[in-house]
């Protein structure tokens, strides 16, 4: 069964930076479409970032300029370097496959509180 590790969230100022990362097992990995999603508060999850096999990129509106995905397949890890962060971007961020559902395994997710 594919593990997925979110991890690299916390508290930061409005205007602050914060890198997540995700380790994930599978011998698959390099070959996946991954993507970074949030849950805000009383909201659905959502996909925020993408990034392809073959490393073609996808943001949603609300983020690009601001987000920058990246994986490493040699660590089966994909990173979200995340600057400008505004209060709006405040949830719970969990990394998948691109077009995962909820009936699908995720993992913990990784906390990121935007303060104004």
């Amino acid at each position: 069964q594919v593990q997925l590790v979110e991890s690299g969230g916390g508290l930061v100022q409005a205007g602050g930076s914060l890198r997540l990362s995700c380790a994930a097992s599978g011998r698959i990995f390099r070959i996946t479409a991954m993507g970074w999603y949030r849950q805000a508060p009383g909201k659905q999850r959502e996909l925020v970032a993408g990034i392809a096999s073959g490393g073609s990129i996808n943001y949603t509106d609300s983020v690009k300029g601001r987000f920058t995905i990246s994986r490493d397949n040699a660590k089966n890890t994909v990173y979200l370097q995340m600057n400008s962060l505004k209060p709006e971007d405040t949830g719970v961020y969990y990394c998948n496959t691109v077009g995962a559902t909820a009936l699908d395994y995720w993992g913990q997710g990784t906390q990121v509180t935007v303060s104004s």
